[in-house]
């Protein structure tokens, strides 16, 4: 059963955030430095959003929706989808699939864990079953061949 959690763990450590005021063109700039589709949007401690390239491109660009110096807030995705650590990894694609999303956040106790997205979790599953066709290939091979 492969989970959130193992994806979590083969991931680079540390999460983007941005605050709800957070000028759009800041949030954007910090995405790009470190090459990240997407933030946390975090007022505190409590997860209210997220932004992506794609909330960027369709509802500042294309919509002009904030104007040139909108805040984050103004074109956040704030209804999210979360998982847990816990949630198995068919789940997160099914529910990635059906909202037509690419991002999960992954909330535990109602503290952010991590994020996940589709790439990661294919990225993962790849891996995974490279490991196992090696295992299989060296016992079909057999001792000392």
């Amino acid at each position: 059963m492969s989970t959130v959690s193992k994806v979590i763990g083969k991931k680079e450590s540390g999460i983007l955030s941005v605050s709800p005021d957070t000028p759009v063109f800041d949030a954007i700039e910090k995405m790009a430095k470190i090459s990240a589709g997407t933030a946390l949007v975090m007022d505190g401690n409590q997860l209210v959003g997220i932004i992506s390239e794609r909330d960027f491109i369709r509802k500042l660009y294309l919509k002009n929706k904030c104007g040139q110096g909108g805040a984050v807030k103004e074109i956040m995705s704030a209804n999210l989808t979360t998982v847990t650590p816990d949630d198995e990894l068919d789940t997160c694609m099914g529910l990635m699939t059906d909202k037509r999303i690419r991002h999960l956040p992954v909330v535990e106790d109602g503290t952010v864990a991590g994020i996940i997205s589709l790439g990661d979790i294919v990225k993962y599953l790849v891996d995974e079953k490279d490991f196992e066709i090696r295992n299989l290939q060296s016992y079909i091979s057999g001792p000392g061949l």
